[in-house]
C-alpha cells in the first residue's frame, strides 16, 4: 500500500531561501532512499509556505526513508525560530483499488 507524507513549513521572510535549500537537499536525501517514489516541494502561491511532497512505495519503506534522513548529519530537520509557526505534517494512505 502506497503511503504519502505532505508537511506545509512556514519559514520567516528572512529564512525562506535558506529553507527552500533545506528543504531541497532533504527531498535529494528522501529520494535517495529504498521505496522511495518521490520527493518534491512547492511553494504556495502568496509565498508564506513551503510544501514538501514524498510518496513511499509502502509503510516499511516510508519508516526506513524517515529514519535515514533523520539520521543524515548533512541535514538540517530542526524547527526552531527561523520557522513562524509549528510545520503542518499530514500522513496520506492510498486507498486499495477496490475501493475506488
Amino acid at each position: 500500500m502506497k503511503v504519502a507524507m505532505v508537511g506545509h513549513h512556514y519559514p520567516h521572510a528572512a529564512h525562506r531561501e535558506e529553507f527552500v535549500s533545506r528543504v531541497h537537499r532533504t527531498a535529494e536525501v528522501f529520494r535517495r532512499t529504498p521505496g522511495c517514489l518521490s520527493a518534491e516541494y512547492w511553494l504556495t502561491a502568496d509565498g508564506d509556505a513551503v510544501v514538501s511532497i514524498v510518496r513511499w512505495e509502502s509503510e516499511e519503506a516510508s519508516r526506513a526513508s524517515l529514519a535515514a534522513v533523520q539520521a543524515a548529519p548533512e541535514l538540517d530537520l530542526v524547527f526552531d525560530e527561523r520557522e513562524v509557526r509549528p510545520r503542518e505534517i499530514v500522513r496520506l494512505v492510498a486507498p486499495r483499488p477496490s475501493l475506488l
